[in-house]
């Protein structure tokens, strides 16, 4: 029987303001946060295209670059936690600022690396520096969303990774080709100072920016207010950690930090190394490789969106996740084994950076699932900084995998393997759906 429109009206009314209200906090908060991300993840990975000019200049080898690159995520892990709980205790407003001045810095400071020594010391204390940063936003966005709401807003993020990548490979490539020589500095140089100063700028942004809960927020209307508060609070009834202690007692913390860890040798062996692997496509200039390098991450762009949307809408996690993450690793393998077919190459690679990036947002919303309040956000800086420690072993896999095989293509192998074992067991551990 057809209600009447007396009946509909209230519901369709409350369900239109809801939707108001959401857009609102979207409009406020997402495209800043994606504006950091970019900056945080350029400063992260540019070192892989600068390896292209510093190498050389610094003497330094495959080996030194693969253990500096990785060397961040040693930093990164040692901090990362308390990082996070220092975040829920000062706010995310005066935290977030810290974190980006720190480490824009730092990053800028990158250009006075002068030996081997130094390039170490100087990723080591970047990745302290950078500690907190990302997790501290994946648990911001648990202060204004529910799961439900949380995975198309997470790949709004996250996906500065990969336009960092669409935007930052073409523009270290200019930097490079334009800037060597410049005042006596190499295009390296000029490419950590160029990029690490809008990090500083932004930081002191941050402070005047964002807010820390939504009871501060002057923007929103006392009754936007409730409605937020009162959806955070019903999801928060149906969660049983309020300790941050907890984290470190629920097992579905470690096995999220196994299945993190494979997603990070993923990301951050085809990040580093991409440029390199490009070049040695035949692609001429540092202009030409930026180009092409972005042609991946244009791709996971894309896909990502299609993906986390498609996950919001149906309320699924694992199958998306689980089928991404394959698919992924079959393009890894096959841009292997096309390495001689330039084209195809770059085909398959693309499917090989949407497997691991556009994965991210499927990932992040199924932890915070389990974990509320302070417990979320200890839970959330476990799961980051020890499966970040994937950063370190995914930049130095090339120069392992050559003690054991001449292919050039064998790295790509073994991460689409570990790829393969990371959606294992994430069939086993996420669940079905995150509707409450």
């Amino acid at each position: 029987m057809k209600l009447p429109p007396s009946a509909c009206g209230p519901v369709h009314d409350a369900k239109a303001f809801e939707r108001q209200t959401y857009a609102k906090v979207d409009w406020r908060l997402i495209p800043f946060l994606f504006l950091c991300y970019i900056l945080a993840y350029l400063d992260r990975v540019n070192v892989g295209f600068a390896k292209l000019q510093m190498l050389q200049d610094l003497a330094l080898s495959d080996a030194a670059f693969g253990l500096g690159a990785g060397i961040f995520f040693v930093g990164y892990f040692l901090f990362e936690v308390p990082s996070n709980i220092l975040l829920k205790k000062f706010g995310a407003r005066t935290w977030i600022a810290r974190i980006m001045i720190s480490w824009g810095l730092l990053s800028a400071g990158m250009m006075f690396v002068k030996s081997e020594w130094a390039f170490y010391a100087m990723r080591f204390l970047l990745g302290l520096a950078e500690a907190g940063f990302f997790p501290g936003i994946i648990f911001y966005l648990t202060l204004w969303y529910p799961s439900r709401l949380r995975s198309t807003r997470t790949a709004g993020f996250v996906s500065a990774i990969a336009f960092a990548g669409v935007i930052g490979n073409p523009v270290s490539g200019v930097i490079m080709e334009n800037l060597s020589g410049c005042l006596g500095l190499a295009g390296w140089q000029w490419l950590f100072l160029v990029e690490g100063v809008p990090s500083i700028l932004v930081g002191i942004w941050v402070f005047r920016y964002l807010d820390s809960s939504i009871a501060e927020a002057q923007w929103l209307s006392p009754e936007e207010k409730a409605l937020l508060a009162r959806n955070l609070q019903y999801e928060n009834q149906n969660k049983h950690a309020v300790r941050w202690l907890d984290a470190f007692q629920n097992p579905r913390v470690y096995a999220f930090c196994g299945v993190y860890f494979t997603l990070m040798i993923g990301l951050y062996g085809i990040s580093f190394w991409l440029p390199t692997i490009v070049k040695a496509l035949g692609v001429k200039g540092y202009l030409g490789v930026g180009l092409i390098s972005a042609i991946p991450y244009a791709v996971a762009v894309v896909g990502m969106v299609f993906l986390s949307r498609s996950s919001d809408r149906t309320g699924e996690r694992r199958l998306h996740y689980v089928g991404n993450t394959i698919v992924g690793a079959a393009g890894l393998v096959l841009s292997g084994i096309y390495a001689d077919q330039p084209v195809l190459a770059i085909m398959f690679l693309s499917l090989g950076t949407l497997g691991t990036i556009g994965s991210m947002p499927l990932f992040w919303p199924v932890p915070s699932l389990f974990l509320a309040e302070t417990a979320a956000a200890a839970g959330i800086g476990i799961v980051n900084s020890v499966g970040n420690l994937g950063g370190y072993v995914g930049p130095n896999l090339p120069v392992w995998v050559k003690r054991f095989s001449s292919d050039p293509s064998a790295p790509l192998y073994v991460i689409a393997g570990a790829l393969g074992l990371g959606a294992l067991l994430a069939w086993f551990t996420f669940p079905k759906t995150t509707r409450l």
